[in-house]
């Protein structure tokens, strides 16, 4: 069955790091772009990051120079690591594998994982 599962989140402190990591079935992977997508709580849906099957890349500008996104196409994997983490990156984070290149909206993307929650303390 086509699956995307994310993993990795935790509680950390203002200005500590968190690897997230998602694995998806090859059905949900091969050739598909890979993004990263955020909520917090009361707030919508957010774009952070997207890898492209090849290897272009695109960030929020809220998370660039603090995230770097990256993919094993090998092992049906992507990472997020995240560095200076910050209050306001709490949100439960989103994997989802999507149409495009480097698609940023909610529409291109056809699959998605179940969240995991990353909570920032100050």
């Amino acid at each position: 069955q086509v699956q995307v599962v994310e993993s990795g989140g935790g509680l950390v402190q203002a200005g500590g790091s968190l690897r997230l990591s998602c694995a998806a079935s090859r059905g949900a992977f091969y050739r598909y772009a890979m993004g990263w997508f955020r909520q917090a709580p009361g707030k919508e849906r957010e774009f952070v990051a997207v890898i492209s099957w090849g290897s272009s890349t695109y960030y929020a500008d809220s998370v660039k120079g603090r995230f770097t996104i990256s993919r094993d196409n090998a092992k049906n994997t992507m990472y997020l690591q995240m560095n200076s983490l910050k209050p306001e990156d709490t949100a439960v984070y989103y994997c989802a594998t999507g149409r495009g290149i480097v698609p940023r909206i909610e529409t291109d993307y056809d699959y998605w994982g179940q969240g995991t929650q990353v909570t920032v303390s100050s």
